[in-house]
């Protein structure tokens, strides 16, 4: 096998175990919740807190990949990742559970980034459409098997055992790590740590989340305004910090080029929001419609179904019309998979759900990959690590934020029709008209990425990839 393809399958196979660990969980938070008997808003930091361990380690990739050497932090951060599985599948409280989570996802964090530079570098920008579909359809594997795979996990087991089950492939990825990845000769030119950068980042990013969650809470919407303020504010400084160092945690510059600006907020619109409505479909569909957790976990194989349509569609077409036809459409269907979920209501329509499901994973499907192709079109092959550590932070806050945001609406729409249990078979009715309305909005925002591509210059992009030169192939 060619060395770049055995980069490119480790890069596969660590974006696998990131996927893995954001889907598989959702099909066992009403566990969870029963288990610890934790509020929505509490059960939300449990996806929360792994990609806010995410976001803190994701900035350091480029400057510990400059530092230790790739193949060095791709096996430690695997090395970190399993032990904190081990730690949140043994938890016995929720926030002992929510502090693994913090530690899983400071582990794989750089899984991510570290693989998509060292795989991207020895790619020509035109093959990096296949190249990034390639990688999308494999990684279809996780979304389409774990959810279904949790859920018979946690009717015949346990909701543990969805993290147990982690620890074998982790393991597996950090064998073939040691085997075939090539030691690197370490640069002798240290650039400093922006320590000021990383922390008004974290803290950012912590404040926000935390002032979202309080804002879900009918008590405490007071706080979580101030809290949610001031962290704005902290990013405010941040923002100002990062642009005026010569060394910044994370090149915020790079965000000026457009392209990349655009697909990190078209990511953030589509396959966020998708986070979040897929936590919210998960409660309705079994704590309001009574469906079991492995039935809900087999949605995900129309999802994943309509996922692979379009990510071959992308592979096929991106260098002939450009990625603004392909974000356009996907936004519209994705939006229309939303909406058919706010007219699924008791009795259980299986074609519905099937339907629904299906047009999300081929709308968010297509967004998502055209984004991934757009995004390094104009980066410098010297800028794609801070480039990458740049889209895959966009990538997890976008995951983030769709989580805290839906799970906010929800707990205010809850709030102010009086319902404190949906579960309760005598606020069925009333729990489902406010569901159905949580899912209306959702579907509603898809016109905000429709509007963002309007502006989008589709002729230029494709006289730029007719361009490309033919350097040499790599070995």
């Amino acid at each position: 096998m060619l060395y770049r393809k055995k980069v490119a399958a480790l890069y596969l196979l660590g974006f696998f175990v990131d996927l893995v660990n954001m889907f598989i969980a959702n099909v066992a938070y009403p566990d969870i919740a029963h288990a610890f008997n934790a509020s929505i808003a509490t059960l939300a930091w449990v996806g929360n807190a792994y990609i806010l361990g995410l976001t803190v380690v994701i900035p350091l990739s480029a400057w510990l990949a400059r530092r230790c050497g790739s193949r060095n932090i791709f096996m430690l951060s695997l090395a970190v990742f399993m032990l904190a599985t081990l730690g949140a599948g043994a938890s016995g409280t929720i926030p002992t559970l929510i502090a693994w989570r913090f530690i899983q996802g400071l582990g794989g964090g750089l899984l991510i980034p570290l693989g998509q530079t060292m795989a991207y570098r020895m790619y020509r920008p035109e093959e990096r459409a296949s190249l990034s579909s390639l990688i999308m359809l494999v990684g279809l594997l996780a979304p389409a098997l774990s959810p279904a795979l949790g859920g018979l996990i946690v009717d015949a087991l346990s909701w543990r055992w969805i993290f147990f089950l982690n620890v074998p492939l982790a393991a597996f990825t950090l064998v073939l790590a040691w085997r075939w990845l090539r030691p690197e000769q370490v640069g002798t030119v240290h650039t400093p740590l922006d320590l000021s950068g990383l922390a008004s980042g974290a803290l950012a990013i912590a404040l926000a989340l935390l002032g979202l969650t309080m804002l879900g809470e009918h008590d405490r919407q007071a706080v979580g305004a101030v809290v949610l303020a001031a962290g704005l504010l902290v990013f405010a400084w941040h923002v100002r910090g990062a642009l005026r160092s010569a060394h910044p945690i994370l090149n915020l510059r790079l965000a000026r080029d457009p392209l990349l600006r655009v697909s990190m907020l078209v990511y953030l619109l589509v396959p966020g929001v998708f986070m979040g409505v897929s936590l919210v479909a998960m409660f309705y569909l079994q704590t309001v419609m009574g469906m079991s957790a492995s039935h809900t976990g087999l949605l995900m194989l129309p999802w994943s179904l309509g996922a692979f349509l379009a990510i071959s569609l992308t592979g096929k077409s991106f260098n002939r019309v450009g990625p603004k036809p392909l974000f356009l459409l996907g936004a519209l269907l994705h939006g229309a998979g939303i909406a058919l979920l706010a007219g699924v209501s008791p009795p259980l329509r299986w074609p519905l759900l099937t339907a629904a499901y299906a047009l999300m994973g081929f709308g968010g499907s297509l967004t998502s990959s055209a984004a991934q192709s757009t995004a390094f079109l104009q980066t410098a092959d010297d800028q794609l690590g801070e480039a990458s550590a740049l889209w895959n932070i966009g990538r997890q806050i976008s995951f983030c934020l769709g989580v805290a945001l839906l799970s906010v609406l929800l707990n205010l729409l809850l709030g102010l029709d009086g319902i404190t249990d949906p579960g309760d078979p005598a606020m069925s009715v009333r729990a489902t008209h406010v569901f159905h309305l949580c899912f209306a909005i959702a579907a509603a925002s898809a016109v905000l990425p429709i509007l963002l591509c309007m502006r989008i210059g589709n002729a230029d992009i494709l006289r730029r990839l007719r361009m490309q030169p033919h350097p040499k192939t790599q070995p």
